[in-house]
């Protein structure tokens, strides 16, 4: 993105720089999350984050984003804040609907070198994934001084440190599970047609949602290969934040494919459903109330509980 497209962004209404606004008497402010495949989006009023709803965005229109997530107009808002990775079209078709359905304009977050006590080392600070911005203030918030890693598993899986000061000391970003696998199938022909082949017989069977790195089938092996390669990225990540900081950093899991790393990965880790709406609430200088306790089971994914 170039620092023309920020400034337009910028004054199309994006929150940096500006006094916080506390919404209206029953009014709530709507925070929204839209990635490469899905949107997530919640409603914050009074210093909490209401419940999380999600879907993938493929194919909406502006008609589908008023009704599925601005209500078709019936909420009362005060504000909508957004955080998009999704590109340009499908930013232009959220903020047309907000437009229609809520009278108003949607603010688009931009990443700065320093917002809501986090500091990016990150050379060009515009470059940094806003949803990975805003996944480190949630993240070094809810820890406090501590180290932590932010791990956000969805088509992509960004794996992030920020230290006990608050500092994002950078990332790595690797292709989820999904896109690994299908990148195998579209670059090798005959991995592709041996995947293909239907596996018979009761030796070929598996308990359903049993994982095994040794697989008996060549469909099995690709699907296999690609989670334990992310699981066993996150606890190396862990590993050298650990040697780097001497300290080992608390490891926070986010994102449509955190179930699948969670029975894997190594490092202890919590699961954090709604991060980065977190991230948007404190960004805005909005309060959320709590601090580890935002990690009760109410935010916490079925089998993302705290493991060893």
């Amino acid at each position: 993105m170039s620092a023309r497209r920020v400034s337009a962004r910028a004054r199309r209404g994006n929150v940096l720089n500006r006094k916080v606004k506390l919404p209206d008497h029953g009014a709530s402010v709507l925070l929204v999350d839209i990635g490469n495949t899905r949107i997530k989006w919640a409603p914050w009023r009074d210093g909490r984050i209401g419940a999380v709803r999600a879907g993938v965005h493929a194919g909406w229109s502006r008609r589908d984003f008023e009704t599925r997530v601005l209500g078709g107009g019936k909420a009362k808002l005060s504000r909508i804040l957004v955080a998009s990775v999704a590109g340009g079209r499908v930013d232009r078709l959220f903020e047309a609907a907000a437009r229609t359905a809520a009278g108003m304009q949607p603010e688009f977050i931009v990443t700065s070198r320093r917002a809501a006590r986090v500091t990016t080392r990150y050379v060009d600070p515009w470059r940094l994934g806003v949803d990975r911005f805003l996944g480190a203030i949630a993240a070094h918030h809810l820890v406090g001084r501590r180290a932590v890693c932010v791990v956000n598993a969805g088509t992509t899986v960004t794996i992030d440190l920020v230290d006990g000061k608050g500092v994002h000391r950078g990332g790595a970003i690797v292709p989820g599970p999904p896109l690994m696998v299908q990148s195998l199938l579209d670059g090798t022909a005959g991995i592709a047609r041996r995947a293909r082949d239907a596996t018979s017989g009761r030796r070929g069977r598996r308990r359903r949602g049993a994982l095994d790195l040794f697989a008996r089938s060549t469909k099995t092996a690709i699907r296999q290969g690609a989670i334990y390669a992310v699981a066993a990225l996150v606890d190396r990540a862990v590993a050298e934040a650990s040697r780097a900081l001497s300290t080992a950093p608390q490891v926070l899991l986010s994102g449509g494919g955190a179930k699948q790393l969670a029975g894997l990965i190594r490092a202890r880790h919590l699961g954090v459903s709604d991060l980065v709406l977190q991230g948007i609430a404190l960004h805005a200088g909005l309060p959320l109330r709590g601090r580890l306790a935002v990690l009760a089971p109410r935010t916490v994914p079925p089998r993302l509980q705290p493991s060893t």
